[in-house]
């Protein structure tokens, strides 16, 4: 009787267990749809601020070599000179070039006294002619003809004389401009070639007046035009802010690094500022009215480019878009887009379309 009440009991241990098995079975199982956080589509530019390296340069700025081969005599300059257009900076000499001068202006002085004499012979001749068979034509030609070969003569010589008197104006090397000497590689006595271009005597800059130099990206350059403003800061000035205005554009754009080079004038009257000095130049882009904006989490990208994740009853597209201004939550998208379309934010390259 004992074993039969255990098996007894375990039947129906056995039982009821199949019994809930069989209740679980019948209970479907509830499909757990992933859900996303979504936003709208917005129509409007992004303001942001955009930070480039920049760069001063001097307004104008000359290498200064001799013209013609001499010994410096004087140096009137050193470096930290301000000097003014026409200043004497330096004087060379060269004996063989004031030789040369004075040669060219004895034979232009003596071509001149021949074709002085044989201009009164020509005219004496042909006031001769005027009586019939004083003179015969063959002489009034000849003569003529001498004549103007020595004005010719005459005036070779004159454009020789002149171009050596101004083969000696060069030993006379003046300011271009008004500046500052900046670099000074000569001392009185030194050889100078003209021939040798491997430094300059005397570097000459314009630093009143200087040039803000900066590569604009492409993709910002097209909003920027001649005048707009402009902010920018120097380290030297312990952060000082400091604004200008655009005054050039190259209008070119360079293709290893695909920007633009513009320049902004900067007053420099009181010698704050140096060339070279380096710059953080500061925009801000003021993008297009019609553009439309998404939630920055919400652009992928990936290998395959950028992309937002498009919601439309329930199913997600994926939509290829390229990006403009953005800010610390917004970007701008270009793209297959409208306005009140729903994308998803956080968005990745996991989430796959749907169909």
């Amino acid at each position: 009787m004992k074993y039969f009440g255990l098996i007894f009991i375990t039947c129906l241990v056995i039982t009821a267990c199949s019994e809930n098995k069989a209740e679980e079975k019948k209970i479907p199982l509830a499909s757990s749809a992933p859900s996303y956080q979504t936003a709208t589509v917005q129509k409007g530019s992004v303001s942001s601020t955009v930070r480039l390296p920049a760069q001063l340069a001097a307004y104008q700025e000359v290498s200064i070599f001799p013209k013609v081969n001499g010994y410096v005599k004087t140096v009137s300059v050193d470096i930290g000179s301000k000097v003014s257009k026409g200043d004497l900076l330096m004087m060379l000499e060269a004996p063989e070039l004031l030789q040369a001068a004075m040669q060219a202006k004895e034979k232009y002085a003596r071509s001149k006294a021949d074709f002085s004499l044989d201009k009164e012979r020509y005219n004496r001749l042909l006031e001769a002619a005027k009586t019939e068979g004083a003179i015969s034509p063959l002489d009034l030609s000849t003569v003529r003809s001498k004549m103007e070969a020595d004005s010719a003569v005459c005036n070779a010589e004159k454009t020789n004389w002149q171009m050596q008197e101004t083969m000696l104006g060069y030993l006379r090397v003046t300011a271009p401009f008004n500046g500052i000497i900046t670099e000074r590689n000569i001392h009185p006595g030194a050889l100078v070639n003209a021939a040798a271009k491997d430094k300059p005597m005397l570097e000459l800059k314009q630093l009143d007046h200087l040039r803000l130099q900066a590569d604009i990206p492409e993709g910002l350059s097209a909003g920027l035009k001649d005048k707009d403003t402009v902010c920018f800061y120097v380290s030297a000035l312990q952060g000082k802010k400091l604004t200008g205005t655009i005054n050039r554009k190259s209008n070119n754009i360079n293709p290893a690094y695909r920007s633009e080079r513009m320049e902004i004038d900067v007053p420099n009257k009181e010698g704050v500022l140096s060339a070279g000095m380096y710059v953080d130049l500061v925009l801000y882009p003021k993008g297009s009215a019609n553009v439309l904006s998404v939630p920055k989490s919400a652009v992928v990208t990936s290998t395959e480019g950028k992309y937002v994740l498009k919601m439309t009853d329930k199913k997600i597209k994926k939509v290829n878009v390229s990006t403009g201004n953005s800010s610390v939550d917004k970007t701008e998208v270009y793209g297959d887009l409208q306005t009140g379309d729903m994308v998803i934010v956080n968005a990745n390259d996991e989430i796959k379309e749907t169909k």
